[in-house]
């Protein structure tokens, strides 16, 4: 059987992600991107298509110095 690489992939095999675990890896490193903006949502989008964890410890969650995604909406 395939290794599962993310949560959507074991989704779709088996209709939930009850038996997902994320996996992190040399590569799962924190991010200053600020919350919110576009740079810190594409770094989210990687994680989870990489089969990490959603959130790193030590990311940043500053959203002072940010142009916030909803603000464009």
């Amino acid at each position: 059987m395939a290794r599962i690489r993310n949560v959507f992939e074991i989704i779709e095999l088996y209709g939930h992600d009850e038996n997902f675990e994320p996996h992190a890896t040399t590569e799962f490193i924190p991010t200053a991107a600020p919350a919110g903006s576009k740079q810190k949502i594409d770094i989210l989008a990687e994680r989870i298509q990489r089969g990490m964890p959603l959130w790193h410890p030590e990311d940043s969650t500053d959203s002072s110095t940010a142009t916030l995604v909803a603000e464009h909406v």
